[in-house]
């Protein structure tokens, strides 16, 4: 990442933007959203890892690797 990029913050000042009106302004509300969101993305990462662990391979790379191989 060059350095420029990391002082960048409009990308995230614009995403703030938007969770807050999404929440009607409501700062709590935003809050508890994300939460939610990042509790969400937590379980979805321990499901694919314990997949994964298990020697099972995810459905889109599943799909990705048929489509490769259906290229070539």
């Amino acid at each position: 990442m060059s350095a420029t990029a990391l002082f960048d913050n409009s990308h995230y000042e614009h995403a703030c933007d938007q969770a807050i009106a999404m929440c009607d302004g409501n700062l709590r509300s935003t809050i508890k959203a994300l939460i939610m969101a990042n509790e969400y993305l937590e379980a979805e990462l321990e499901e694919l890892q314990a997949a994964i662990s298990a020697g099972c391979i995810p459905e889109t790379s599943r799909s990705k690797m048929r489509s490769k191989s259906s290229a070539a």
